[in-house]
């Protein structure tokens, strides 16, 4: 090795940059065969110090710690929305987190409205890995009415208020066994506006006196309802509820075992059901009451402050689907900008 070799490497340390690749490929060698190291891993292993010295390339971090503390902040005490729909909601939600926490600097502001939802995503990586579970399912299909309630599958492209999606979560812990606490949850397919109630096991009367309630408090009447193929809606009680009027709603109901059908309230299942009640069992019937209290905050939290996505194009192209959706907004300005409220 020559001169210039020997001081490029003391140089460098045990970096092989400094040397040439006759000299590379030998010092490499003998490095592996001592101590049975894999290649590419001993090459990174002797370049270590050389990259250290050279510090991060490529630009400059833009968004630190303190952009990375205010969205998991507001994005925990939103519900969790999608980074597309948490961008849409910084410049609203920004000031509320100024009262509570302090004012922010003018560069963290201006990052947090400008930061797109790339960046979002990467920023909260870590905190979206510490949440998240899975509870257990308490659908049972109902066998009555099968043929009287038809299937229906194409209620993506309702553009009416009016047209209800139902579902019921069932707060029972790790068992299905005895009477518990379940939701109803009730889901408008053209805004996304979302109505929760409490009731006490999932009986006929019960769901169907929510059901009631609900339809006083909707700032739009029901046109149309429709659920899956469990026994709690699928009943006589519901059916002449809906049939024996002036105005008769019609019911539909989806294909067995396909969530898909209903897919505006399924996922509205986690959002506002399970991040505020959990997935403890609730076997207490007196609390039933003082969760339809605590709903009736948490709807009107979640269709005035928060956005959500709709849907407007749907494409295949080979095995894949593209899917283009329109801006983020809350329930009530869809309402409100269609002229329906």
């Amino acid at each position: 090795m020559g001169k210039r070799s020997r001081n490029v490497w003391r140089r460098h340390g045990f970096g092989i940059g400094g040397a040439g690749r006759r000299y590379k490929k030998i010092i490499l060698d003998e490095f592996c065969a001592t101590w049975e190291y894999n290649r590419k891993y001993a090459i990174d292993l002797l370049n270590a110090k050389a990259r250290k010295r050279r510090g991060r390339r490529g630009r400059p971090a833009r968004y630190g710690r303190q952009e990375h503390k205010v969205l998991e902040q507001i994005w925990l005490v939103a519900t969790r929305p999608c980074s597309r729909r948490l961008q849409a909601m910084l410049a609203a939600w920004l000031p509320f987190y100024e009262q509570r926490h302090g004012s922010l600097d003018r560069t963290t502001k201006t990052n947090l409205l400008q930061i797109s939802k790339n960046s979002i995503d990467r920023l909260l990586k870590p905190t979206r890995r510490r949440y998240g579970t899975h509870g257990r399912c308490g659908t049972r299909p109902g066998t009555q009415l099968l043929h009287q309630i038809p299937i229906k599958t194409s209620h993506w492209k309702v553009s009416e208020p009016g047209f209800m999606q139902a579902d019921t979560v069932a707060h029972g812990g790790d068992s299905m066994e005895g009477d518990f606490v379940h939701s109803l949850t009730f889901t408008d397919i053209c805004s996304g506006w979302t109505e929760n109630r409490a009731t006490w096991n999932k009986g006929a009367q019960g769901v169907l006196t929510q059901l009631r309630e609900l339809e006083e408090s909707l700032p739009f009447p029901i046109q149309g309802f429709h659920s899956d193929n469990g026994k709690e809606f699928l009943n006589h009680h519901l059916y002449r509820y809906y049939s024996q009027r002036k105005e008769p709603i019609g019911m539909s109901r989806g294909r067995p075992r396909q969530g898909n059908d209903s897919a505006q309230v399924e996922q509205k299942n986690w959002s506002h059901v399970r991040l505020l009640l959990g997935y403890q069992r609730l076997d207490d019937p007196s609390l039933v009451p003082k969760i339809n209290e605590l709903y009736r905050l948490w709807d009107a939290f979640n269709n005035f402050f928060c956005t959500n996505l709709k849907l407007i194009e749907k494409t295949k192209v080979g095995s894949r689907y593209q899917k283009k959706y329109d801006i983020p907004q809350k329930p009530y300005q869809r309402k409100r900008h269609a002229g329906h409220l």
